[in-house]
């Protein structure tokens, strides 16, 4: 079978997936995804679909991820797998797209505004 392609992307983050039948090998810009992701809540992100999917040994992935933090790479990283799932069957949607995983989250930082200290924060007033 031949690799399956998608892309995820969260804040700055942008993930590029390739999806394999295999044996639950996950690489991740060439690491392995547990030394890449260290702490356990990034690590369930990026199984997320898979279990919930019950196919949870069956894929491979190799990813290549950039920009943002570790947290947006790894929600990248989920949404791209939950897509590729979808893409090779179409009966893991509902369950994926119930627990939020197919929907892109398009929230990103607000810019810094000239006259502002911050994006909403101002400097201080001084009345006299």
């Amino acid at each position: 079978m031949e690799a399956t392609h998608t892309i995820g992307r969260r804040k700055t983050a942008i993930a590029r997936i390739y999806l394999t039948h295999g044996s639950g090998n996950i690489q991740i810009n060439n690491r392995d995804y547990k030394e890449y992701f260290p702490t356990l809540p990034l690590q369930y992100k990026i199984n997320q679909a898979f279990d919930l999917s019950g196919q949870k040994e069956s894929f491979d992935v190799k990813a290549n991820v950039e920009g943002g933090g570790i947290t947006g790479q790894a929600e990248a990283v989920r949404l791209a797998i939950a897509r590729a799932l979808v893409k090779l069957n179409e009966e893991h949607k509902p369950v994926l797209r119930a627990n939020g995983l197919l929907t892109r989250d398009s929230r990103m930082v607000e810019r810094k505004k000239p006259g502002q200290k911050k994006a909403r924060k101002r400097f201080q007033f001084s009345k006299r």
